[in-house]
């Protein structure tokens, strides 16, 4: 009994040595978050919504928002590097577990005859199991694992960073395709206006009343918005197959819903600045980057202490297969190897260096990283907030215009006035339509980007892991 307890001594012994891991143990680094955000609306409401889209109200978007998830092709290679990397930590961490294998041999032989001995056949046959193991004494296969489970999260993240780009491309892309449709509208009725002109002056013309510097005039203005007409119809077509592309199609057209101004503004999103550190996912990849970093310092160090190896061998062998399962036919053998560096010439400590620096790199890289996210929070902030000024001026702006113009072609039609200044009004009617229809689509194009900038959007399955609970 004393014996048995003497053999599980040094097995105990590895046990306990085994919870101390060489090398620093990961802690998130301190970051300078901002109380708030400068341009934070009053009235923002908390919508952390997974399918924020569906806030604009348009079906169709939501139908090609959809169809990108299930098809698009970046997302899918995404996916498979996340698979990649999973395959990755299943074969390191199979080095903290014993590796067992077996060994099958057969064998027939014959000795030439010599003055004193005849000639001699032998056989064997012999079956082993084999087994070694590496006594992860130090730490160093577990940092390797940990370092490998970090890869694994930080592409997992990064297949949801990619998930998040690709739904506000699609909603992006979307509203720039129903800007462009509203363009349309707008340049098709101004050409048919400008046409009706066109033939009215040409009679006119002919009847004597007006000159041909009147009829060139409308010729002029008549030509210059059908170009802008084509314009539109060629942006029109390449926006469909930038958006097709996305959806993972070959180009063609794409389905409409709401018209630019039916499209439902939703309401801006509120959040404290530190809850971009969970939300966003690059963040989260890059701090999943850092960790690997980190355990990798641990590794490299263990290099400087011994490698303890066992290895067994239980088997049989005999000169034939009808003997081999006999009682004398068994075989065993057990062993241990420890393997302790001397000198090397500056080998293990230039990787100490290496890893050493590569952390500060994924350090620097994730700081870095939070001060972007910021920044893009603070931009979309802005952007749609000055973009609904611009809105409400320019809305403004079109009205007046059009009772310019009306005017306008009231006082030409009595003769207290020329036909340039109907051309002036209509021209800047038509470009204030046009850039009313843009500041539209502007707006809830920047709500898309707050959304995106505050990490929303990313089905966020992976709660328990939020608080780094998943790091050894």
């Amino acid at each position: 009994m004393r014996r048995a307890n003497l053999r599980l001594l040094p097995l105990a012994s590895a046990v306990v040595l085994a919870a101390c891991a060489v090398g620093p143990n990961y802690e998130r680094p301190k970051v300078d978050v901002p109380a708030g955000y400068r341009f934070a609306d009053a009235q923002a409401v908390q919508v952390a919504n997974a399918t924020w889209w569906q806030e604009f109200n348009d079906p169709v978007l939501n139908d090609l928002v959809k169809q990108a998830v299930a098809e698009n092709k970046d997302l899918a290679i995404a996916a498979a590097r996340v698979d990649e990397y999973y395959g990755r930590l299943m074969s390191t961490s199979s080095a903290l577990f014993p590796q067992v294998g077996l060994n099958l041999g057969a064998g027939r032989a014959r000795t030439a005859a010599t003055p004193l001995t005849p000639n001699f056949v032998s056989s064997q046959v012999q079956i082993n199991a084999l087994a070694s193991w590496e006594i992860d004494l130090f730490g160093r296969l577990r940092r390797l694992r940990e370092s490998a489970k970090a890869d694994l999260m930080s592409t997992e993240y990064a297949q949801e960073a990619t998930l998040v780009s690709l739904e506000a491309a699609v909603a992006t892309g979307y509203i720039s395709l129903r800007d462009l449709d509203q363009r349309l509208v707008i340049a098709q009725a101004t050409v048919a206006s400008r046409l009706d002109a066109l033939k009215l002056f040409q009679e006119r013309f002919q009847g004597g009343v007006v000159s041909q510097v009147q009829v060139s005039q409308a010729e002029s203005e008549y030509a210059v918005v059908r170009t802008q007409m084509s314009q539109i119809e060629q942006q029109i077509a390449q926006q469909e197959n930038a958006l097709s592309l996305l959806l993972g199609k070959n180009p063609g057209p794409i389905p409409r819903g709401k018209p630019i101004d039916q499209i439902t503004l939703p309401a801006i999103p509120a959040g404290l600045p530190s809850d971009l550190l969970n939300q966003r996912p690059d963040l989260r990849e890059a701090e999943e980057a850092l960790v690997s970093a980190n355990a990798q310092i641990g590794a490299a160090r263990a290099q400087y202490f011994p490698t303890i190896t066992l290895t067994g061998l239980l088997g049989r062998s005999s000169t034939g297969l009808e003997s081999l399962w006999k009682g004398p036919a068994k075989t065993w053998s057990y062993a241990g190897m420890v393997s302790q560096p001397i000198f090397t010439g500056g080998a293990i400590s230039g990787s100490v260096h290496e890893a050493e620096a590569r952390q500060q790199e994924a350090l620097l890289g994730y700081e870095g990283a939070i001060q972007s996210a910021f920044a893009d929070v603070e931009n979309a902030l802005v952007g749609e907030q000055r973009a609904k000024e611009q809105l409400g001026s320019t809305d403004e702006q079109v009205k007046a215009l059009g009772q310019y113009a009306v005017l306008a072609r009231d006082l030409y039609e009595g003769g207290y006035t020329s036909y340039l200044e109907v051309l002036d009004s209509e021209r800047n009617l038509f470009s204030a339509q046009l850039t009313q229809s843009s500041l539209q689509a502007q707006q809830l194009i920047e709500v898309v980007s707050v959304y995106k900038a505050l990490g929303y959007g990313w089905t966020n399955d992976k709660a328990s892991l939020a608080d780094g609970s998943h790091h050894e």
